[in-house]
């Protein structure tokens, strides 16, 4: 995206800022949703006249009722009251609300950019505007995977609902830092040693989506063992190679966990080079990108202990929003500084 007029490029710079600040709120909320088993108490698609919320007495029994058909209330939630599905409504009601309100403030002002310069110049955000769009699909998609026969949405859609999530996030933050005053380095790490890093980020926010969906989070709570031992008791080692394990709560768990540590090791891999090679310019982001990492980590551990408590499981998510940002913005600069060898 080559834009030349300044003031327009400031504009859109700004306004890609609060795109990503919004979609970093949106992850949060979906999160604190799903946390709080709130995902399936609108039951319905209601594109348009779900906009606005219940307004009268009518309207919430009406909900209500439609809650109540599914099997989420028949075999789980059958004592609650109206005023206890009112908390979760609010929930799941807010973040439909966040979805529609990222679609809006994407689509405006890209109607307006596209006005003001050649549409070649904005064919990825066009690109992010249709991802958007596909993820409010993805997202009905999920939550009617638990409609029926089951109490839950399905981990795989829960995952794939979140993994496009990170992707839109991370195209806004990459269309920011095109547009960004950033200053080239003249140095360079091996090109692929970032792009796997956050390829293997990616890998694990989707082990955690799993976790998360199955509630595996509320299993073994301790750590680093899982139990009396390293490898869950409830299974054999064989069973990692089957398909059936990204179904199975505590072996999903066990990969999440020893997920991170690769990604750790891989992590001192990438600092090894960075001092090895005297790579001084990329000192800095290397040591932030293994402070958020460390915090990603102990977060993680602290989830697990307290058995998914809510608040340390959303600031764990939280800080995977940090743990993807540092991630691309270390394989921005580093293609930027390729970039800048090659001419």
């Amino acid at each position: 995206m080559y834009i030349d007029n300044t003031q327009l490029k400031n504009q859109i710079s700004t306004w890609l800022g609060l795109n990503f600040l919004i979609l970093s709120i949106m992850i949060i909320v979906g999160g604190l949703t799903r946390l709080t088993d709130s995902g399936l108490s609108i039951t319905e698609w209601e594109l348009f006249s779900g906009f606005l919320p219940p307004l009268n007495d009518h309207k919430w029994l009406m909900y209500f009722e439609l809650y109540k058909q599914i099997p989420e209330f028949k075999l789980q939630n059958y004592n609650m009251t109206l005023d206890e599905f009112k908390v979760i409504f609010w929930w799941e009601w807010f973040h439909r609300f966040l979805g529609r309100l990222i679609g809006l403030f994407f689509f405006i002002p890209l109607i307006y950019f596209s006005i003001k310069t050649r549409f070649q110049n904005l064919v990825s955000l066009y690109i992010i505007f249709l991802l958007i769009c596909f993820q409010g699909f993805i997202g009905w998609y999920m939550v009617s995977s638990g409609l029926v026969d089951r109490v839950d949405v399905s981990h795989f859609r829960l995952s794939l609902h979140l993994f496009v999530a990170f992707v839109i996030l991370g195209m806004v933050l990459w269309n920011y830092l095109k547009l960004s005053n950033i200053k080239l380095i003249n140095q360079k790490l091996n090109y692929l040693l970032p792009l796997l890093f956050l390829f293997s980020v990616f890998l694990q926010i989707i082990l955690g989506a799993f976790v998360s969906g199955m509630d595996a989070g509320k299993l073994y709570n301790s750590w680093p063992m899982m139990g009396m031992s390293y490898f869950p008791d409830d299974n054999n080692f064989i069973d990692l190679i089957s398909l059936s394990a990204f179904s199975d709560p505590s072996l999903v768990q066990f990969m999440h966990r020893n997920f991170a540590y690769f990604i750790f090791i891989f992590y001192l891999f990438m600092l090894y080079q960075v001092i090895v090679k005297k790579l001084f310019q990329f000192y800095r982001i290397i040591k932030i990108l293994g402070f958020v990492l460390i915090i990603q980590m102990l977060l993680g551990i602290f989830t697990l202990i307290y058995g998914a408590q809510i608040y340390i499981a959303s600031m764990h998510q939280i800080s995977s929003i940090f743990l993807v940002s540092v991630s691309i913005y270390l394989l921005f600069i580093n293609i930027n500084s390729n970039q800048q060898l090659s001419n």
